[in-house]
């Protein structure tokens, strides 16, 4: 009788076991793939930022030529773009420089108003329209990264995943956030309108407070 008891037991014990094993077994490869997804991610959004940073000698060497006088503006988005593709950089230090690039970007094309013939450049305006391309790129790609760590950050969090993240070691992701002024995308095409004048003071206003308030 004894025995009948501790085989049954055994055998619960050993079916306990088992649903726990495979519990913990599908929470690991959940976990590993919202953190392959986070990664995958990450990576398609740093595509799109460094064909960014292609394209900025060339629109500083244009503007050189026209806007004698924002050499220490443009002194100063070169600095920033060569610590982005240089930096052993975290994510938190790129998301960082991103936001210094976006607002140096932002105080060049507000310059750009001074100068007519800048303007009507033709290389400028192509780099006009790859600069608009690339920052829907950019915005696309942070929305899909921004989803991937939420969902990552829910699954290393909620119960009972929480208790598998921990034994795998692992930690919260920074979701990738602009500063408040800087949200919406900078139409760049509003930095060249060409409307009324009154269209035009408008779009100046309108983005130069945006840079004095990033």
């Amino acid at each position: 009788m004894l025995s009948s008891i501790l085989i049954v037991m055994f055998v619960m014990l050993l079916v306990i076991f088992l649903i726990v094993g495979i519990v913990v077994m599908i929470l690991y490869n959940s976990l590993i793939d919202k953190k392959n997804q986070v990664n995958y991610a990450f990576s398609s959004m740093d595509v799109m930022l460094k064909k960014r940073y292609d394209l900025i000698p060339n629109l500083v060497e244009t503007v050189k030529r026209y806007a004698v006088h924002e050499r220490e503006l443009l002194e100063r988005l070169t600095y920033i773009r060569t610590q982005a593709i240089h930096g052993d950089l975290s994510d938190e230090e790129r998301v960082a420089l991103d936001n210094q690039l976006t607002g140096a970007l932002g105080q060049i094309m507000i310059a750009v108003e001074s100068y007519p013939d800048l303007k009507a450049n033709q290389n400028f305006l192509h780099l006009q329209a790859s600069l608009n391309e690339v920052e829907e790129q950019i915005s696309a790609a942070r929305r899909f990264y921004n989803a991937a760590v939420t969902d990552y950050n829910n699954g290393i969090e909620m119960f009972p995943s929480n208790f598998v993240a921990g034994m795998m070691g692992l930690k919260r992701k920074q979701v990738f956030v602009i500063a408040a002024q800087m949200r919406q995308n900078v139409d760049l095409n509003l930095l060249w309108n060409r409307g009324s004048p009154s269209q035009q003071v408008l779009s100046q206003n309108h983005l130069q407070k945006m840079i004095n308030n990033f």
